[in-house]
């Protein structure tokens, strides 16, 4: 079936597909029409779920803690001030290991205030230990939630995940999405039956208990666990690909067999990226893009074999670190081992636009960071 809705729409679709059991929810611009959405389907009989209305962000994060540890599958959504209010249950959550889905609409954090997005939201929690999916299309944010269950509740993962809608530009935008027959996902994502111990009022036990010397044992498992979602996300990527015929990975390169010049980018501003290095390879300019697809975990060997052969590399930062920088090209510098040009841009929803990537092309080759205004 194939509709035109917008990204908060396809977000509904995939934990409505995915027959999520717990909704635990609080309104926040611009996640609000997910959770709406969700509420009328439940309303009208269509979706068999508990909807709960919550009185604060970290109290949706701490019951989405406690269905999944009572073995339901679960799913909410979230945006900016909101996911900062949930940021100690955050780190709870990844820590026990729960295989929450967590769709996070960004936006701009205040002050001043704005009601654009911008990627500071989402990277703020990245050393929280949760997967982090950046989608580029409505169609993405559906699928990504569906995949997300099979990768999430993988008994060598067991993580948490995240999956990053930019407001407004996909929340609220229509585009056509393919919305799977629920046999055909009901196949491919069976009923949660999680191998772990989970929690019963018949046999009480003590979940997240003090621990000293055994701490640094957990985090390590943590890690670990981080390493093999590379794998599985591959795995079930492809499993999705032959039902769907839409393939996904870590990251999408996009013109880079013979490129010269590339930027790396994330989230929905890649297509207007997209468009430009289409428009600049008709003008015989060897130019490409990768976009970064997971953040976490972060693709280091897959951004290593795709720019190896590419002389001028610059990264583009819908975010900032301040005293540091941009918080992605701090990342890919890292894993590259050289120099790449840092462009800060975005920020707060301001409008990039083909010309400006234009003028990033022009302005590779120093080891600097520039902001595009």
């Amino acid at each position: 079936m194939r509709q035109m809705i917008t990204g908060n729409g396809a977000a509904a679709w995939g934990a409505r597909l995915s027959r999520a059991e717990i909704i635990p929810n609080f309104p926040i611009t611009p996640q609000t029409a997910i959770i709406e959405g969700i509420a009328s389907w439940i309303a009208s009989g269509e979706m068999d779920a508990d909807f709960l209305p919550m009185e604060s962000e970290h109290s949706v994060m701490s019951a989405l803690a406690a269905a999944s540890s009572a073995g339901a599958r679960v799913f909410s959504a979230t945006s900016s001030q909101g996911l900062m209010l949930m940021t100690e249950m955050m780190y709870v959550t990844s820590g026990l290991r729960l295989p929450v889905i967590l769709v996070n609409v960004s936006r701009g954090l205040s002050a001043p205030i704005t009601l654009w997005s911008d990627h500071n939201d989402v990277l703020a929690q990245r050393d929280s230990g949760w997967l982090q999916i950046f989608c580029s299309n409505n169609q993405e944010v559906l699928d990504s939630v569906v995949m997300g269950y099979r990768i999430a509740e993988k008994s060598e993962v067991l993580l948490p995940m995240m999956i990053n809608v930019d407001g407004f530009t996909l929340s609220a935008t229509r585009e056509p999405v393919e919305i799977p027959d629920q046999g055909e996902i009901d196949d491919f994502l069976p009923a949660y039956n999680p191998e772990h111990t989970i929690l019963d009022p018949k046999e009480p036990m003590s979940v997240g208990g003090v621990v000293f010397d055994e701490y640094m044992y957990f985090r390590s498992q943590q890690r670990m666990a981080m390493c093999n979602s590379k794998g599985v996300i591959k795995d079930i990527c492809s499993e999705w690909e032959k039902l769907t015929g839409r393939g996904y990975g870590l990251v999408e390169p996009y013109c880079l067999e013979d490129a010269e010049r590339a930027l790396v980018i994330s989230g929905s501003e890649s297509a207007i990226l997209k468009y430009t290095v289409d428009k600049l390879r008709k003008d015989g300019e060897k130019v490409g893009m990768l976009r970064l697809r997971t953040m976490r975990p972060f693709p280091s060997e897959e951004i290593i074999d795709t720019l190896s052969d590419v002389e001028e590399i610059g990264v583009i930062d819908q975010d900032i670190s301040p005293g540091s920088g941009g918080i992605i090209a701090t990342e890919v510098k890292a894993c590259l081992g050289r120099g790449v040009t840092s462009f800060i841009a975005g920020l707060g929803g301001r409008r990039i636009g083909a010309e400006k990537y234009e003028q990033m092309f022009k302005r590779l080759g120093r080891d600097v960071e520039e902001w595009i205004f």
